[in-house]
């Protein structure tokens, strides 16, 4: 059958479960501490929704198992930074009372609902899709990548749909793992009944958001790179950063005109300066573009810009920051959060997996008629 009338057909196949609720689901892979690429691609936006009234639920989960499939053979980092990622997402503001923050591993419907789905996916498609095959290549797996690193886009799917959610904030490089979801659901809802909700992508606004290079102007920020500026960051270590980032390579003299396409330190400045900034530190422009003018003109030292971004960076950091530390006075608590949130998660996914097994006839203790007729069959 050609694959554009495969489509039509089960297009025209399609059962669309109408959600009951707007949910989000999001996450991060607890490999070391969070940096500000991470602020401002996703932190900042899930307090804003979060404090917007917006959704119904926001759940966040703290992806360890997802993190073991390349991370295997040393568990002791994805176990030490659990507590990272979650002082990290406490002091940017998520708020235990308004959004659920769990583990994953600690959570085995997810992977229960995962075995079911592998029997919806071809291993043809996960091939074909663009993140499993660019992961694969930045990682450089051969035949030798882990069947759970492989397979990741269905448990991403399980993830997604064990709690129903209809928002899955991400960036468009995830963008093809969102869709086999939806394919999932699709195949799901049409071969065993209307459970599983369709969710929707919401990428972040801005070029800044979606991807903050490094300080040496690479495209990503990394730990094993050192490239990076965490929210942990100290006040020097920060200013240490932003004196050696990346400008205008060939911007040699004050004098000289300068690009800020490219130009780390303008990236920046575009993710986190604002009028109030300019008015507060630097009232000789009136805002970013009017900077961006002169710069472009010449006339204008890359040392005064990153001092400039220094105390933008200082105002954003420095309450997370003192914020952290009151929340490193009391590790126990910040696990009880995590309990108590798992706790929460862990009952919303069961209650999908319930309905996901009685779709698919394979809750045998719980059907009574089918234990009643099979008991009548065999004394007949």
């Amino acid at each position: 059958m050609p694959e554009n009338q495969q489509h039509h057909e089960e297009e025209e196949a399609r059962v669309v479960v109408e959600p009951k609720e707007k949910v989000i689901l999001t996450g991060d892979r607890p490999t070391g501490r969070l940096h500000v690429g991470h602020y401002v691609g996703s932190l900042r936006e899930r307090v804003r929704l979060q404090n917007s009234g917006e959704f119904d639920k926001i759940f966040i989960m703290i992806a360890d198992a997802q993190a073991l499939t390349d991370n295997a053979d040393n568990p002791e980092k994805v176990r030490q930074n659990i507590v990272e990622v979650a002082l990290d997402y406490l002091s940017c503001g998520i708020d235990p009372a308004k959004s659920t923050v769990f583990i994953q591993s600690q959570v085995p419907e997810l992977f229960e609902l995962t075995a079911y789905y592998e029997n919806l996916v071809t291993v043809a498609r996960v091939q074909r899709n663009p993140t499993v095959k660019s992961e694969i290549k930045m990682r450089g797996f051969n035949a030798d990548i882990p069947c759970g690193f492989f397979m990741y886009p269905i448990s991403q799917a399980s993830d997604i749909t064990a709690f129903k959610a209809t928002t899955v904030p991400v960036g468009e490089d995830q963008l093809p793992m969102i869709e086999q979801t939806r394919e999932i659901v699709r195949s799901f809802n049409r071969t065993y009944g209307p459970v599983l909700i369709e969710p929707e992508a919401r990428i972040p606004e801005g070029e800044a958001a979606k991807r903050l290079p490094g300080i040496d102007g690479k495209a990503k920020m990394s730990k094993s790179l050192g490239n990076g500026i965490y929210l942990a960051d100290t006040p020097e270590d920060v200013a240490k950063k932003i004196k050696s980032m990346y400008t205008d390579p060939d911007h040699l003299r004050v004098a000289d005109p300068g690009k800020v396409e490219g130009n780390a330190v303008f990236t920046y400045l575009d993710a986190f300066a604002t009028d109030e900034h300019f008015a507060e530190y630097w009232p000789e422009y009136a805002n970013l573009e009017e900077l961006k003018d002169h710069y472009r003109r010449g006339g204008l030292g890359d040392v005064k810009c990153k001092r400039f971004l220094d105390k933008v960076m200082e105002e954003t950091l420095a309450p997370i920051r003192a914020r952290r530390h009151e929340l490193e006075q009391d590790i126990p608590g910040v696990y009880e959060v995590l309990r108590a949130g798992t706790d929460r998660a862990r009952e919303t996914a069961a209650q999908t997996l319930h309905e996901v097994k009685n779709a698919m006839r394979i809750n045998y203790f719980d059907d009574a008629a089918l234990i009643a007729e099979q008991a009548q069959h065999y004394q007949a």
